[in-house]
């Protein structure tokens, strides 16, 4: 069965850019989110195996929705996304739960390194 995943970035063309690389190795993505609210909301809805999470969005940033999204499910699966230049942040994401880290510009086959290895 292929995992299901939900991609939260407030750019669409990142967005389109996981989509496209994850489609191609077998995952299935049951939804987009293009900030942190949206994101906790389809993560109640859909329930995914992971979630892919970019940090710096507006409304409610990636670490915030991380940290309900656990209240929600501390079992919850989330990589974080960071451009480069966001170290301090990605350490917060991590001591809040995240599982993994990608930055970007992505590289596909780290991508799916790091999810593989989140779900195993």
């Amino acid at each position: 069965m292929s995992k299901r995943v939900l991609i939260v970035d407030d750019a669409a063309f990142m967005r389109m850019m996981i989509k496209d690389i994850l489609s191609k190795n077998g995952f299935e993505v049951v939804g987009e989110a293009p900030d942190g609210a949206q994101a906790v909301e389809k993560y109640k809805e859909l329930t995914p195996d992971l979630v892919t999470m970019d940090i710096t969005m507006p409304e409610m940033d990636g670490i915030a929705a991380l940290k309900e999204i656990k209240q929600i499910n501390s079992d919850a699966k989330v990589i974080m996304c960071s451009a480069m230049g966001q170290q301090a942040m990605v350490i917060d994401a991590i001591q809040a739960g995240a599982k993994d880290f990608i930055v970007k510009p992505f590289q596909a086959d780290r991508v799916i390194e790091a999810i593989q290895k989140v779900l195993d």
